[in-house]
């Protein structure tokens, strides 16, 4: 039998156990879909596909939308969980997800008023939903109805208590650790390329509680180190940690509200310019208060290791720099934390440090067009300087650049040797080679 004739027989076998499970499934009336969200007992959620078809010429099969299938995590890992709010009201975001054209997906919807849950794309698949392959590929994705910059009005008590037990769900389900170099916001995500770095989106924005949130998960910040370690949490109290963001995009000013969010200084001064992100302002230009730049806070949650102290400021390794916060007396903006951490193993001046763990050029077939690779992000990890991570990231490629099997190795997850670890390097998370770096116990 030949390659061809057996893909059309799985085809047609597929077709075939689709009609049968049709026939014998739970649907009771016309049009009824048998699929059952993967949900917790006792959350409200139900079922509403995503679009899964081409937008073009029939024979194109490249023109599609608005995610892909695949069958994880028995080919990749699902190593991940991201973050997201929709921009949208509830029933729009439905609709963009059911539009092929509009080219994005997540595999859940949560609605602000209730906390109701709709699943869109099905865990086995890859939404199309954090602008990184490879975290695509690893990851699933939560959208949360609101709007960034609305600040915290969105972001009701129905909707953390329902978010929070989905993930604690998936997280069992999937083996994901519940920290927040897993459980990350959009804003976490990295690109994939050093020129990508403009693009990435910074949601849900500064104004989620994560102190919050990850009590909900049963990790609440509580110290496990002492005092003076190097590790510590950052920790502000949400409704007193009043912060003056702006709306850049619309330029005005957002009124002073609890935030996640704790602004980040070159020097401990208060008039010290706020920092910048090399990513995303290479020519060296000052940091913001705008809402979207992530270079300029770390949230609440986040971790980072300590790389000064004086009277009321603390200085935190960030970005391959040092950047400063204002840690007062008798406040609990950073809690000391037990945990691991990864620095550059004796005698290397620095490591790279990359938005995507793939395989080496080597170990893809030889006939295989598509090589991806890792490129450095432009940040590295200095010499003398350390960051919160250690945990193993999946390494592998899938490949899924058609709607079906129409090309060579279409659907095919290609494993690599190399073993990649997970940092967070700023406020996003990103990846090393475990080769490079030593994994210590944080003094």
């Amino acid at each position: 039998m030949t390659p061809q004739q057996r893909t059309r027989l799985a085809a047609a076998l597929a077709t075939a156990g689709a009609l049968s499970m049709t026939l014998l499934g739970p649907a009771t009336h016309a049009g009824a879909d048998p699929v059952r969200p993967d949900c917790p007992r006792g959350l409200a959620c139900d079922w509403v596909p995503a679009a899964h078809e081409q937008t073009g010429d029939p024979a194109d099969k490249e023109t599609y939308g608005n995610y892909d299938t695949s069958d994880r995590p028995r080919t990749n890992k699902i190593r991940f969980i991201v973050l997201h709010d929709t921009e949208e009201d509830f029933d729009t975001t439905l609709k963009i997800f059911q539009n092929p054209l509009r080219q994005a997906s997540a595999h859940y919807v949560v609605r602000s008023s209730d906390g109701h849950v709709t699943q869109m794309v099905k865990n086995k698949d890859v939404a199309w939903q954090a602008g990184n392959w490879y975290v695509n590929s690893h990851s699933i994705g939560i959208e949360q109805e609101g709007v960034a910059v609305d600040g915290a009005k969105w972001y009701t008590p129905e909707m953390y208590r329902s978010t929070a037990k989905l993930v604690r769900h998936l997280a069992a389900e999937y083996g994901i650790p519940l920290d927040r170099q897993h459980i990350i916001g959009h804003d976490g995500v990295p690109p994939t390329t050093a020129s990508g770095t403009r693009n990435m989106h910074w949601d849900p924005g500064p104004y989620w509680d994560w102190n919050r949130f990850m009590a909900l998960l049963g990790r609440p910040t509580v110290p496990t180190a002492p005092a003076r370690g190097e590790l510590v949490t950052i920790s502000p109290d949400f409704k007193k940690n009043k912060q003056a963001f702006r709306d850049c995009e619309k330029g005005v000013d957002l009124p002073v509200q609890g935030s996640s969010a704790v602004p980040l200084h070159t020097a401990p001064s208060a008039d010290a310019p706020l920092f910048s992100d090399p990513g995303l302002r290479p020519d060296g230009s000052p940091g913001t208060n705008c809402a979207a730049d992530w270079g300029s806070k770390i949230s609440a949650t986040q971790r980072a290791v300590v790389a000064d102290r004086v009277p009321g400021w603390t200085a935190i390794w960030w970005y391959g720099q040092k950047a400063w916060l204002r840690t007062p007396a008798h406040t609990r903006t950073t809690t000391p934390t037990a945990g691991y951490v990864v620095r550059p193993k004796k005698g290397r001046a620095e490591v790279p440090v990359l938005g995507v763990a793939y395989p080496e050029k080597s170990e893809y077939p030889a006939d295989f067009a598509d090589q991806r690779v890792g490129a450095p992000l432009g940040y590295t990890i200095k010499a003398g300087q350390s960051y919160p991570g250690g945990g193993e990231a999946p390494t592998g490629y899938f490949h899924a650049p058609t709607i079906d099997a129409s090309y060579p190795y279409v659907h095919t997850y290609f494993r690599g040797g190399e073993r990649y670890v997970t940092v967070q390097i700023g406020h996003r998370i990103a990846f090393v080679k475990a080769s490079d770096v030593d994994i210590v116990r944080a003094r």
